[in-house]
């Protein structure tokens, strides 16, 4: 048997047992494409109408406003260089609130229908929908559909080449023919779509590969010359320290001095759109600062820094620059599965390239019953003959 027609059979049958899972990561992975631009959309009504030669409040009294509206303060308060943003105090999984920075006026949690769909989605994306310890059982599913769809990629590509190239078969593969239906319809559109998404989706389902699983993530620092990381280092595996019940910054922690540590922050990056500021959970610990110039998926354009609560003196910065080929590659793969590395266009891309896979599991799908349904009606019709011919008379001849 010949190679391609192994690898044909393997193709088809990998597509046949992780179909139906990768057509749902495909379709949540589309649903997911503008994720940050929909929870924005949703909380426009947030926005704030900037007064005429006002000046926002001190971040002290914006996050005093919010401890005593909430009881806590946030883990986590975000500021924007948009005049008409609002602040914000992240409360973990209570949600986001929204903060006027010119009146401390609170003014609500964000949109939680958008939020709940988003949420909805990430669950399938990930987990197949599954809650608590059921999680695990379906992460191993989807890292391992994962890893067929990879194949799929892969081994597609290699089965689309044409053996004779000419004008005429490749136009057969890669432009979409007007007029046809059923198996010819199916055909085109799975070569056609699966030669314009084989690029986007081989790195959007081998950035998947490295998020899934451990040793992904880990080859990738030594394939660049590095260790990996431990767990719960920067950069490693380890789950986030949790600051206080529920994760949340000390509630009694003391406000004195974020301001003028806030305005070292603002003056570090020329440029930036939004500063965050992770709260600490002792009045002694350092704070430390995201400052992001990019879309909050850009990590080439963002950076921490770490200044020391007493002295203001900086402990740390670290830019994407600073990191190691290493990390600067894992961050890379992590964002480039989103298409958010290369901003709004790269969504798109990522976005059309899990349609694109959606519509492959599709038409795959429909040939595969197609070849089944024809392969039926001719094992019928060879034993509908085999059966005429065991009655058919026998004739001696004298």
């Amino acid at each position: 048997m010949r190679f391609r027609k192994v690898l044909f059979w393997l193709h088809l049958v990998s597509g046949c047992v992780a179909g139906i899972v990768i057509l749902i990561m495909s379709v949540t992975g589309t649903l997911l494409m503008y994720e940050k631009q929909m929870i924005a959309w949703a909380d426009r009504e947030y926005r704030v109408a900037v007064p005429a030669g006002a000046k926002r409040l001190p971040v002290e009294a914006l996050l005093a406003r919010l401890r005593e509206a909430k009881g806590a303060l946030p883990p986590v308060f975000t500021m924007h260089s948009d005049p008409s943003e609002p602040a914000a105090g992240v409360f973990g999984r209570e949600g986001t609130t929204y903060i006027n920075p010119y009146s401390g006026e609170v003014l609500g949690k964000g949109s939680t229908a958008v939020r709940t769909f988003v949420r909805v989605a990430i669950d399938w994306h990930r987990w197949l929908g599954a809650q608590g310890e059921s999680r695990v059982i379906g992460k191993a599913i989807t890292g391992a559909c994962n890893l067929a769809f990879l194949f799929l990629v892969c081994s597609g590509l290699y089965l689309w080449w044409p053996r004779k190239w000419s004008g005429q078969s490749v136009r057969a593969v890669t432009l979409f023919r007007g007029g046809l239906s059923g198996k010819a319809r199916d055909f085109n559109w799975h070569n056609v779509i699966g030669f314009w998404c084989c690029v986007p989706l081989f790195f959007v389902v081998i950035s998947a590969t490295v998020i899934s699983y451990p040793w992904a993530s880990n080859l990738v620092y030594r394939l660049a010359g590095g260790e990996p990381p431990s767990a719960g280092r920067p950069g490693g595996g380890g789950p986030p320290r949790q600051r206080g019940p529920g994760g949340g910054a000390k509630a009694g922690l003391s406000l004195e001095g974020i301001d003028q540590l806030w305005t070292q922050a603002e003056g570090q990056v020329p440029g930036w759109r939004t500063i965050s500021l992770r709260l600490p959970d002792s009045d002694r610990a350092p704070l430390t600062f995201t400052i992001d110039r990019g879309t909050a998926g850009q990590p080439q354009k963002r950076g921490t820094l770490t200044l020391n609560r007493r002295t203001g003196e900086v402990e740390s910065w670290q830019p994407f620059e600073s990191y190691d080929r290493g990390r600067r590659l894992r961050s890379w793969l992590r964002f480039v599965h989103t298409g958010e590395y290369y901003g709004l266009a790269g969504q798109t891309i990522a976005g059309i390239a899990s349609a694109g896979g959606a519509f492959l599991v599709w038409t795959g799908l429909a040939l595969t019953w197609r070849r089944f349904r024809s392969w039926r009606v001719r094992s019928d019709a060879r034993v509908r003959e085999s059966e005429k011919e065991e009655e058919r008379p026998v004739t001696m001849k004298v």
